[in-house]
């Protein structure tokens, strides 16, 4: 069975390393600090063989080099880690990588970059998302456009319900915030939120989170329901998801 070490790196990222038992593969996704990501597995007594980026931002392809120097790992990357890093395999919507026996289908999820990609793990109901969904929110559109974006979510949210998604930086109070704001009589959302404060109180992570929660409380995942086009607007979807991320940006 494939093993998920998540773990706290810079000021709110998370690192994980997946490391596939059977054939001693360990693949580390995004790479904030790469010091770091070479102390959990030397602690956990894995090495990394594989480095899979989802997208250029320094707090996602900064360490390549340091781990590359250290194991002589393999980057899997979309073009645009070429900023950052070189790349042993370009990858893009979907492509297939492989850790040991287990295979993740590459999914576009751009938007917040234009390069940005997810893994899909179906047989593990797992998915490493970047900052393209987080609990409860979405990544800023840094380069891309409210349609483009949109469609990315659509992408996501046609995964399997069970899906675990695995985003990459504790954001969700925050998030938390806006969703009430933005989709006040949801009240699955409502106790959802009560639930993060409670977590956040006690010092544990919100992440991963289960694509079926994201889907009833989310405010950008239902940018589709008629309860926020009629609170925002926006004549489609893709509207209404500008609607939204344009208020969180100034939230």
């Amino acid at each position: 069975m494939l093993e998920v070490h998540q773990f706290p790196c810079l000021s709110d990222n998370y690192g994980f390393l997946l490391h596939d038992p059977d054939s001693g593969e360990t693949a580390a996704i995004d790479t904030p600090d790469g010091a770091e990501y070479l102390r959990q597995a030397e602690a956990k007594g894995w090495t990394i063989t594989q480095i899979w980026n989802t997208h250029w931002h320094p707090d996602h392809a900064g360490g390549n080099k340091a781990i590359v120097e250290a194991t002589g790992a393999k980057v899997i990357a979309p073009q645009e880690v070429e900023k950052l890093s070189p790349i042993d395999r370009v990858v893009g919507n979907g492509d297939s990588v492989e850790l040991g026996e287990w295979k993740a289908r590459v999914i576009d999820v751009s938007g917040h970059t234009n390069g940005h990609i997810a893994y899909h793990i179906a047989e593990a109901d797992t998915a490493f998302v970047g900052d393209s969904v987080f609990a409860l929110g979405c990544g800023r559109m840094f380069e891309g456009e409210p349609e483009q974006f949109w469609n990315s979510l659509d992408r996501i949210r046609q995964l399997p319900d069970n899906t675990q998604l695995y985003c990459a930086h504790e954001y969700t109070a925050a998030n938390a915030k806006f969703a009430l704001h933005a989709d006040p009589d949801n009240t699955e959302l409502q106790l959802y939120a009560a639930r993060v404060e409670e977590k956040r109180a006690k010092g544990e992570p919100t992440v991963p989170t289960v694509l079926s929660r994201e889907l009833a409380t989310n405010p950008f995942l239902r940018a589709d329901s008629a309860e926020l086009r009629d609170r925002w607007g926006g004549s489609s979807p893709a509207e209404t998801f500008a609607a939204l991320r344009a208020a969180k940006d100034s939230f």
